[in-house]
């Protein structure tokens, strides 16, 4: 069941009064319901909300993967069935009120995007809205379902999809902001990966991707699990990282090493962001101590965790910084199988809660090897976080730049001589990738930029292609299978 699917066979017509309806919706659907209910109206996360209910309403299966697509699902094609929903009921969605628009939304995706019988839908959309918002809500909710269930798919996406501009036709039918489409046509142009010529098929092939669920990526830290222990498991080999796995299906904290901390769910680009800058040559430092390292910016602990692995591995110290107290516990989390080797082994791992801005004033040139993984809008990570295309805004950028900036430029403050700067996004944005760093180097005259293609290629088990014009790295979901991760490697002179 995916948002891909189209309707076969006859539709049926829920012919049925509300008043004769079941009176409750079952509970894969009202499970759904309360995690939309709370990512609109409460701000909160549905890769972390829908586990837990999941777990209170002792789902799993089927029912469990019902409720998985139909959260997911409607949350992605969003944008498509508001423009539906604004047709059939002959008024702005923003008309109608929150809890009601998520029970027509759902409704919407399991008529247009799952094998569900309209009358089956309609009549559980008519019991979610009877117990969100009363009788007159669902006399409404009737109306709109049988009239969506009058068109199929195609001839929704025909009636409701503008021929012109293509940013405005591919906005509305792999249902994106209008603005995140324009910035990420741009961005696919700036970074190399299509031309103006074929910029908007490109473009395409991305939204796309970002609409199919991803598949849960797991890493093995080295010196603390083999990949074959999360083999043995059920997982598959990954494609890119020596240390990735693959789960296709069920709960990865079922997994011991998973539920230990010696193995976690991170995204393969992200594994090769941390393998890129473990491997870069550094020269010895002239006293003779061990590498330092430092995470500036280690919250939630991901990459820091398959970091601390290495930085053991290579007899290196690591400092793991975070500027949220709350954030800074997670990291602590993350690292402490590692921070238990790296006592027994007498290497130093260290978490701290601390602004990473000024790192650099107060460490100066203190570091071998630093990772900024700065904050930014996480539109590299859609398919992961499909609320977070409606989440974010154009302004976003306003805040986040300046702080981007500064931490690079901190991030090269706290770095030795010799010593190399990663700079990381979840983004392909401009504004948060090539201009950043361009803004921040041409203040400086002792970072020399290194071609991060090289290093994430030598980092990969297989041969990377589609990084881009370089010397920066750029990952696809659409191309890649990950994230949409940014890397540019620095190295400071002296």
């Amino acid at each position: 069941m995916t948002s891909e699917n189209q309707h076969r066979g006859p539709r049926q017509k829920s012919r049925t009064a509300p008043s004769a309806r079941a009176r409750r919706a079952d509970v894969p659907r009202s499970t759904a319901q309360q995690v939309l209910r709370a990512v609109s109206q409460d701000g909160a996360y549905a890769n972390l909300e829908l586990p837990k209910a999941l777990r209170r309403a002792h789902l799993g299966g089927r029912d469990a993967a019902f409720a998985t697509e139909l959260t997911y699902g409607t949350l992605r094609m969003q944008g498509l069935y508001d423009a539906v929903i604004a047709h059939a009921a002959q008024r702005p969605v923003a008309r109608l009120d929150g809890g009601v628009l998520d029970v027509l939304r759902m409704g919407a995706h399991q008529v247009l995007g799952m094998r569900v019988p309209e009358h089956a839908a309609a009549d559980q959309s008519v019991a979610l809205a009877r117990s969100a918002a009363g009788q007159g809500a669902a006399g409404l909710v009737n109306a709109v379902m049988r009239r969506i269930g009058e068109r199929s798919r195609e001839e929704w996406l025909e009636l409701v999809t503008p021929a012109e501009p293509v940013t405005e036709r591919l906005a509305v039918s792999l249902s994106h902001p209008g603005w995140i489409v324009k910035a990420l046509r741009q961005a696919l142009i700036g970074h190399g990966l299509a031309t103006k010529d074929d910029a908007d098929d490109v473009l395409e092939q991305l939204l796309a991707a970002h609409n199919v669920p991803a598949e849960v990526s797991l890493v093995a830290r080295p010196g603390l699990c083999e990949v074959d222990e999360l083999l043995a498991a059920g997982a598959q080999p990954g494609r890119w990282s020596p240390f990735a796995a693959e789960l296709e299906s069920g709960d990865p904290g079922s997994i011991d090493a998973v539920r230990e901390g010696r193995a976690a769910v991170q995204d393969e680009g992200s594994q090769l962001l941390a393998l890129a800058l473990a491997r870069v040559p550094v020269p010895e430092r002239a006293d003779g101590a061990p590498e330092r390292w430092l995470d500036l910016c280690a919250g939630p602990g991901g990459k820091a965790g398959l970091l601390a692995a290495l930085a053991l591995r290579q007899g290196a110290d690591l400092v793991a910084n975070e500027v949220s107290e709350h954030r800074t516990e997670l990291v602590r989390q993350s690292l402490r199988p590692a921070m238990a080797k790296a006592k027994d082994h007498g290497r130093e791992l260290v978490v701290r809660t601390g602004d990473g801005r000024v790192v650099g004033e107060d460490e100066p040139q203190t570091y071998d090897r630093v990772l900024v993984d700065a904050p930014c809008t996480g539109l590299g990570a859609l398919r992961r976080r499909p609320e977070a295309r409606w989440r974010r805004q154009p302004s976003d950028l306003v805040g986040l730049g300046p702080l981007q900036r500064e931490l690079l430029a901190a991030g090269i403050e706290a770095t030795r001589p010799g010593g190399v700067i990663a700079y990381a996004t979840c983004s392909p944005h401009l504004s948060e990738t090539t201009f950043v760093v361009r803004d921040v180097l041409k203040k400086r005259d002792d970072v020399e930029v290194l071609d991060a293609r090289e290093h994430l290629s030598a980092a990969a088990v297989a041969t990377l292609t589609g990084l881009g014009d370089g010397p920066h790295a750029q990952l696809w979901p659409h191309l890649h299978g990950t994230d949409g991760m940014f890397l540019a490697l620095l190295r400071k002179t002296a």
